[in-house]
């Protein structure tokens, strides 16, 4: 191993080796902030456990809460949609109906037209 190795500790590049530009520099004032943020933010959590703990809790139980007014809504909803897709079902198959009194003839060929593209469809995936 090289002398010029450090231990996995250190991340920083040893500066004697690197050129005297100003990137070297912005690295190693970024890495001076980014370590006194994380210090602060360490600060910061220890100060604001305790509080922030029963907000969270509170916050969990209105959702909660909401959740549950909520899914009441969608299931009223969706039985109030599955109902009103059935009434509508009810009145295309009468309307189809009443149309093939109408005319059969154009039923007949209607329903042999829809035959043969199934058969095209079906046919074509063997």
């Amino acid at each position: 191993m090289s002398s010029t190795l450090h231990d996995s500790a250190s991340i920083q590049p040893d500066p004697e080796h690197l050129p005297n530009d100003g990137l070297t520099e912005t690295m190693g004032q970024l890495s001076r902030d980014v370590a006194s943020l994380k210090d602060t933010l360490a600060l910061l959590a220890s100060q604001a456990g305790g509080g922030a703990a029963k907000a969270f809790r509170n916050v969990g139980q209105t959702v909660a809460s909401q959740v549950g007014s909520t899914a009441s809504g969608v299931a009223d909803a969706g039985t109030d949609l599955a109902t009103s897709a059935k009434e509508r079902a009810k009145t295309f198959a009468s309307e189809l109906e009443g149309m093939a009194r109408q005319n059969p003839l154009a039923t007949i060929a209607g329903t042999l037209l829809v035959g043969v593209l199934i058969g095209f469809m079906t046919g074509r995936r063997g």
